[in-house]
Formats: C-alpha cells, sequence, structure tokens
C-alpha cells in the first residue's frame, strides 16, 4: 500500500492497475538520408550506406552527418549485405508486449565493408547452430513497403 500525506491527513490507497491496449499513430519524415537508404531497401533490395570523408567509416543505416566530425556524409556505397555475426541472443518468454511469433533470434551483424553493427533477426536457423562470425545475407520480403523490416531477417549461409 502506498500512504499518500495531503494536508495533514494521512490516508491509505490501493495500487489501481488497468489492463488495456493504446494505439498511439502517428508520421514523420525519417529525412532525404533515411529516405534514399529505405527506398532502395523497398525498390532494388539494395543495401545502401554512407561514408565520412574524413574518416573512412562507413555507417548502415546511414547517417546524414558523421559522429566524429559533425560534417555531412555526401558519399553513397552500395554494401553486398553478407555479413558475419557478432553477438546473438533468443527470446524464450512470451508477453503481451511481445508476443512469440517465431521470429524469436536476434544478432548484431558486421556486414562487409560497414564499420558499424546492424540488429537484426535470425532466420532459418536454431540458436544452438549459431556461432559468433558465422556467416549470414539477408533475405528480403516478398512485398516491400520501405522499412528496415523489408530484411525479413538473416539467414546463414
Amino acid at each position: 500500500q502506498n500512504i499518500l500525506i495531503r494536508r495533514e491527513y494521512a490516508f491509505y490507497m490501493e495500487d489501481l492497475v488497468y489492463e488495456s491496449k493504446i494505439k498511439v499513430p502517428y508520421t514523420w519524415s525519417v529525412g532525404e538520408t533515411g529516405s534514399k537508404f529505405l527506398k532502395a531497401l523497398k525498390d532494388e533490395k539494395k543495401l545502401l550506406a554512407n561514408k565520412c570523408s574524413d574518416t573512412g567509416e562507413v555507417f548502415i543505416p546511414p547517417k546524414k552527418y558523421s559522429p566524429h566530425t559533425m560534417k555531412e556524409n555526401t558519399e553513397w556505397v552500395e554494401v553486398s549485405g553478407k555479413g558475419e555475426i557478432q553477438s546473438f541472443t533468443e527470446r524464450c518468454y512470451d508477453s503481451l508486449a511481445a508476443p512469440k511469433d517465431g521470429q524469436t533470434l536476434y544478432a548484431l551483424i558486421k556486414l562487409e565493408g560497414v564499420d558499424q553493427l546492424l540488429p537484426h533477426f535470425i532466420g532459418e536457423a536454431k540458436y544452438d547452430d549459431l556461432s559468433i562470425g558465422q556467416k549470414v545475407e539477408p533475405v528480403f520480403k516478398d512485398e516491400r513497403d520501405g522499412h528496415i523490416l523489408d530484411i525479413k531477417y538473416f539467414k546463414p549461409v
């Protein structure tokens, strides 16, 4: 029980718990950089990254500005999408917030030619068959809508 004190009065109040679903629709712009990346995923099944002109660091998802120099990243490169698992985990529970839907393996993936890790789903594999350094490649949805999940998952090669 919680004790509430207001103007010299003390009384006890039971916590109120209310279970419901909330829908909060909203729309925002992903900007010029995000749009170029997502349009390439949707229309061409291509993974575009961009590059810091000073450090040569390659970013995917792309960044409008280099976090190191704060200069705009204007050079674009296409990457194969092939990479290797750097870390992985499995979700072993079901909850109202995240129902178990078959995609329960997650990994941090180091894509060839990219300097940062991309978190994403792993498919066509079992947890016990995964390992650090294992090679993977992307599997795209048949119908894409311009979202990072147009990459359905990465599968072991």
